[in-house]
């Protein structure tokens, strides 16, 4: 009996969009805290938002912000198992916050009108992970940070 052969996944599209609420956004280290459960916001897939789980590990500073970040941890492991992140990238999703919601509504206002009849695995391009395992959102690249 030959071996089942699974076809590899269908890379997400590329569709670099402007983020206008992530960089804007004033989170402070203090509103994560080690075990809660994140979602960093990346794109859109079947009309809804989708972006990588993580759990928040410890504290950390991140380095192209120069300001307090957080450890994460990826469910799935992989290549990136460990990513440290600055908090306003990150969104709860072990525990109710009004802050995250809110920001979470604001996200889909914006991009789920932009990709709506889409199906595909749309990755917005927002974020890029550093050699030293940070990750990192363009507007922050950009700026020089």
């Amino acid at each position: 009996m030959p071996p089942s052969w699974t076809p590899p996944p269908t890379p997400p599209a590329f569709a670099p969009t402007h983020d206008p609420l992530t960089s804007a956004r004033d989170i402070t280290h203090r509103h994560f805290q080690p075990g809660d459960q994140v979602v960093v916001i990346k794109g859109v897939a079947a009309g809804e938002l989708w972006g990588d789980a993580m759990r928040v590990v410890a504290p950390s500073w991140h380095t192209p912000t120069d300001e307090d970040g957080w450890r994460l941890r990826d469910a799935t492991g992989g290549a990136q198992t460990y990513v440290t992140a600055h908090p306003r990238y990150l969104v709860h999703l072990s525990r109710h916050c009004p802050d995250c919601l809110i920001h979470l509504r604001a996200m889909e206002d914006h991009l789920l009108p932009k990709y709506a009849g889409h199906d595909a695995l749309i990755d917005c391009g927002w974020y890029t992970t550093t050699a030293l395992n940070q990750l990192v959102h363009i507007s922050d690249m950009r700026s020089g940070r």
